[in-house]
């Protein structure tokens, strides 16, 4: 036993893997909703919601908004109030500390409300000083803003005496770290459009609330960003007549939550999120920058659709030589307890997995395309299966591994495990591995050995990836285990190549 925590203590403590990017625009690849981004020195850090994956909060670093790099998480362990729904961090900093105030589910009754963690760096090292704000049937999207010297945390609220939707602002300690005094309202969604990830920018005597409205997330959503204004913080806002200000354009659509930041050369920028139009819930809500400008006519702001910046996908090739494992890799943590270790070229996988989980461990990444290739070399032969996932949920997956002398290619529908085909593989030596995602959303498996050719599993043609999605969160990507706690599966060499 303490040997697995020390593997699992080990593997959250490794340093980034390098990976070979093509990120020719600003914009952080793969699912990364509801960012906020803060400036310290020449530097760029922006922190995404990471919902049920663990490390939780990923944290990436930028010199000129434009190329990123993944360098931690808020989170390596759960704050023990938390169960879950790790959404919307917000950075902040009071003089030498740097603070995350984000939104989880309360262990206790499994209801969303708002933390605070603090750290002395602005990417690790973060502790947690527990629930901040506790209110109504909920409370979400946390934003900071100083108004001449007094803090207000300002957040989203619903379920007070049959009100609507509400944004609501609470006066903030010095320290951070404490409410005082009673909430107040800022902005009702009076016409029920839905209200929430607000920030807030002071210009020209006006305090300008932008805000999210529609639907957030899914295939239907219908996230835009508007905004209102006030000359007092505490309001009256009056709602602009021209939104939305920022909404769906050729490429992109449902955008909305994000924060504001200085760019190098002074401008003002908004990171958020949005879903690309073709690869839509496959790779997420990902973030972009849109340039914020202001109209000389009325005062209003607007946002110049030509600075969203497309995507550009990022490959990946480990051969696990390094010491480090990968910042990419992320796990189910509500289902599942990974032990990962890596040395002398080969990734180990095993652990543990919660009564009823049918899928097993999958550790894995975000994916940037909807058409992809993945593979990975399996090392070893044993009774557990293991090889390649593509993960929705415990309850919703698929992949291709080896088991004992068989392949298998599997499917978990409806928490149910099914084995879709298997054949024989000789003798014990390694088996490559690979599964393709089209852009028609079927899935492709392959096999070999040694120098053999490729031979293609028949029962692979029928088998669709369009049922992995999860509402809130893009499906996974990467290597797999299923088996007693005492085998593991060797992986080498593993790799995804997108082909759009």
């Amino acid at each position: 036993m303490k040997k697995r925590l020390l593997s699992s203590i080990l593997f959250l403590l490794f340093p980034i893997i390098l990976l070979a990017q093509r990120n020719d625009g600003a914009v952080i690849n793969g699912d990364f909703a509801d960012p906020s981004i803060i400036k310290v020195d020449d530097s760029y850090f922006a922190v995404g919601t990471s919902s049920e994956w663990a490390p939780h909060f990923p944290i990436y670093r930028s010199a000129d908004l434009k190329n990123w790099r993944q360098v931690g998480y808020v989170f390596d362990k759960a704050p023990e109030w938390t169960s879950g729904s790790f959404w919307a961090p917000e950075y902040y900093k009071i003089k030498d500390t740097y603070y995350i105030y984000y939104t989880a589910r309360r262990k206790v009754d499994n209801t969303s409300y708002i933390g605070v963690a603090t750290s002395k760096y602005p990417d690790k090292g973060f502790t947690d000083h527990g629930v901040l704000i506790a209110f109504g049937k909920e409370a979400i999207d946390a934003f900071v803003f100083n108004d001449n010297g007094q803090l207000y945390i300002t957040f989203k609220a619903y379920g007070l005496d049959k009100r609507p939707i509400e944004l609501l602002a609470n006066k903030l300690s010095a320290d951070g770290l404490k409410l005082e005094g009673e909430p107040f309202t800022l902005l009702k969604d009076e016409q029920r459009v839905g209200m929430e990830g607000q920030s807030i920018l002071k210009k020209n005597g006006y305090y300008y609330l932008f805000y999210s409205a529609g639907n957030c997330c899914g295939i239907q959503c219908s996230y835009n960003v508007r905004v209102a204004r006030a000359k007092n913080f505490k309001g009256p806002y009056q709602v602009y007549e021209g939104n939305p200000i920022l909404s769906e354009n050729s490429k992109w659509k449902c955008m909305g939550h994000g924060t504001f930041v200085k760019g190098p050369d002074g401008r003002d920028f908004y990171i958020h999120h949005a879903y690309n139009k073709e690869s839509t819930v496959f790779t997420g809500r990902q973030a972009l920058m849109s340039e914020l400008v202001w109209s000389k006519n009325n005062g209003w702001p607007l946002f110049k659709p030509q600075q969203i910046i497309g995507d550009t996908a990022s490959d990946i090739h480990d051969n696990f030589n390094t010491q480090a494992i990968g910042k990419y890799w992320q796990w189910d943590f509500r289902n599942s307890s990974p032990i990962v270790k890596q040395e002398n070229g080969v990734l180990y996988l095993s652990g543990t997995v919660k009564p009823g989980n049918q899928t097993g461990i999958a550790l894995t990444s975000r994916p940037v395309s909807d058409s992809f290739e993945m593979g990975v070399t399996v090392l070893n032969s044993n009774a557990a299966l293991k090889g390649l996932v593509f993960y929705g949920d415990a309850n919703t997956a698929l992949g291709i591994g080896t088991q004992n002398d068989q392949v298998i290619l599997w499917q978990v529908r409806d928490n149910k495990f099914s084995v879709l085909e298997q054949t024989p593989i000789i003798g014990k030596s390694s088996v490559d591995l690979r599964l393709e995602l089209n852009m028609d959303k079927t899935c492709k498996f392959y096999y070999k050995q040694g120098k053999e050719d490729w031979k293609s599993l028949v029962a692979a043609d029928s088998v669709k990836a369009i049922s992995l999605s999860q509402w809130d969160r893009s499906p996974r990507v990467g290597v797999h285990f299923k088996g007693d706690e005492d085998l593991n599966a060797q992986f080498a060499e593993f790799s995804i190549k997108n082909t759009r």
